[in-house]
């Protein structure tokens, strides 16, 4: 069939479009003219990923609003409960709550979005968050916050790896780098937006409160939070019911028993026929997925590269007001500047990257970063003083800006359409499985390696080249991490490097005979 679109309306190099006549495909990538775009699709590339973003940034700012209310309202519930440790242990379960899922349905979750409608998915989870956290200012047990998290991570599950998957069909492929820079920002960067909003929260609390007419409404701090949180979701889903993305290719098996053709003399059998669930082709479609995150050089390192560098990296957020306290004496405000420099570390990073995205091999300077982060770890649990401890963590959070930022381009570069759902999910599994690990592993490795530190050196201090060093175990701990993160740049380079020599090979040699 001849191709209906007009010259004006052929995409442009660089972008991953659709055959013209596939029924899967309902509408076509836009296109921008840059020379007559506005500033703020030269920035983002396009109007579409520009309101998938803002769609992103309404949501994550009323996440982060809903995460600490939820926070406060768990540990209020507990202390009500039972005390002070009923109000932490209800905190934990929420936590828990939040982050156990993940571990069992984020695979099955990629699954369904590489089945399913990706906008849809994406505008039904965010209106069941809604719902769900419409219930919350009215929720006064334990077990009814565990309930609630569960079911908000459940929308979270499918919602992250659909918009994942989306954004390669939005954007450029030469602008990847920059969208994956500003996804970052709007996840993360809306965070202190939301501190300081929910602080503000209770003088608007206070205001409401006088207002007869809103009795019938809860009107605490918390309470605004949810119905903030609440609008956000209602918000970004319209955002994102007007964007034009399609159902992707599935990647399973031919149905071995395949409905028979519509009969039109039959009214009932005109139309289309409801897909039935087919447990089997599920679990064909999960062993692919992460099969095709193991067999694929890149997706294979880079996923290696993030794990590894997370179980590292991860035990510096338990371990850091130890550090700052025990080792350097700047006490809890010292850990306030680790964060501080860290965070803007991780803008210096991200900033850096979208400058120089075309000028760059990727591949290269993922496990760059990755080497220089490790090195930075180690040398920052060396020092004993404030000032040059900030200046390594700042070099930290570069790095880690650009892990992050050149991790999850390559996956969206280096994935097909049909397995890009599948590929988000393992990794956003594995990434809770080494947070946790990290979080876990560190404090109890502290307090083992303490102890031995004490038992082998008097006062767990012993001189090295006439230089008296102090060794507490949160100090061993952290070199231990560090050495696990260049553990991690050595193996990812290394399996990089035989991807790329594995592909060389499998090349045709080209024929040097004249015909």
């Amino acid at each position: 069939m001849a191709d209906h679109r007009t010259a004006a309306a052929q995409p442009r190099v660089g972008y991953r479009s659709p055959a013209p006549d596939d029924p899967l495909i309902s509408v076509p990538v836009p296109l921008v003219d840059d020379d007559r775009a506005g500033l703020h699709v030269r920035l983002f590339g396009t109007h579409e990923f520009f309101r998938l973003w803002l769609a992103q940034v309404v949501a994550s700012l009323g996440d982060w609003l809903g995460f600490l209310g939820i926070t406060i309202l768990a540990a209020s519930v507990g202390l009500a409960g039972g005390g002070a440790e009923s109000g932490g242990a209800a905190v934990g379960l929420v936590m828990i709550a939040r982050i156990v899922p993940g571990f069992f349905l984020a695979p099955v979750a990629g699954v369904m979005v590489d089945r399913w409608d990706r906008k849809k998915v994406m505008v039904a989870c965010n209106l069941g968050r809604a719902a769900v956290v419409a219930t919350l200012p009215w929720v006064d047990t334990v077990l009814g916050l565990v309930v609630a998290s569960f079911l908000l991570e459940i929308g979270a599950l499918l919602f992250t790896p659909a918009k994942e998957a989306s954004v390669p069909n939005l954007v450029p492929l030469e602008r990847l780098t920059t969208a994956n820079s500003l996804s970052l920002v709007a996840a993360y960067g809306t965070f202190p937006i939301a501190s300081l909003l929910f602080a503000l929260l209770a003088g608007v609390a206070e205001w409401l409160g006088r207002i007869d007419a809103l009795g019938f409404l809860e009107v605490n701090r918390t309470a605004l939070a949810f119905y903030i949180q609440g609008l956000s979701f209602v918000v970004s889903a319209l955002l994102i019911a007007t964007l034009p993305l399609w159902s992707p290719r599935v990647g399973a098996r031919p149905d071995p028993d395949p409905d028979p053709a519509p009969d039109p003399d039959n009214a009932a059998d005109v139309g289309p026929r409801p897909r039935r669930i087919a447990w089997g082709e599920t679990f064909y479609e999960l062993k692919e997925g992460w099969r095709y995150v193991f067999i694929n050089p890149i997706v294979r390192s880079v996923n290696l590269g993030l794990a590894i560098g997370l179980v590292g990296g991860g035990m510096v957020v338990p371990l850091g007001s130890v550090f700052s306290i025990t080792v350097l004496g700047a006490g809890a405000a010292g850990f306030g500047f680790f964060i501080t420099a860290l965070g803007f570390g991780v803008a210096g990073g991200v900033i850096a990257l979208s400058v120089l995205q075309k000028r760059i091999d990727k591949v290269r300077i993922f496990t760059l970063s990755l080497l220089t982060a490790g090195l930075s770890l180690i040398a920052a649990a060396s020092v004993s003083t404030l000032t040059p401890a900030l200046v390594l963590v700042l070099v930290l959070g570069t790095c880690a800006g650009g892990v992050y930022v050149l991790g999850f381009t390559l996956l969206h570069e280096n994935t097909d359409d049909e397995l890009r759902g599948r590929t988000f999910s393992a990794l956003y599994t594995l990434v809770r499985l080494c947070l946790l690990l990290a979080f876990a592993i560190g404090p109890f490795m502290a307090e083992l390696l303490n102890d031995l530190s004490a038992r082998l050196f008097d006062d767990r201090r012993v001189e090295i080249l006439g230089v008296e060093v102090f060794l507490p175990g949160v100090r061993l701990t952290l070199w231990l991490a560090g050495l696990l993160v260049l553990a991690g740049a050595v193996l990812t380079g290394m399996s990089l490097r035989a991807g790329r020599l594995g592909s060389k090979r499998d090349e045709p040699t080209p024929s040097t005979s004249l015909e």
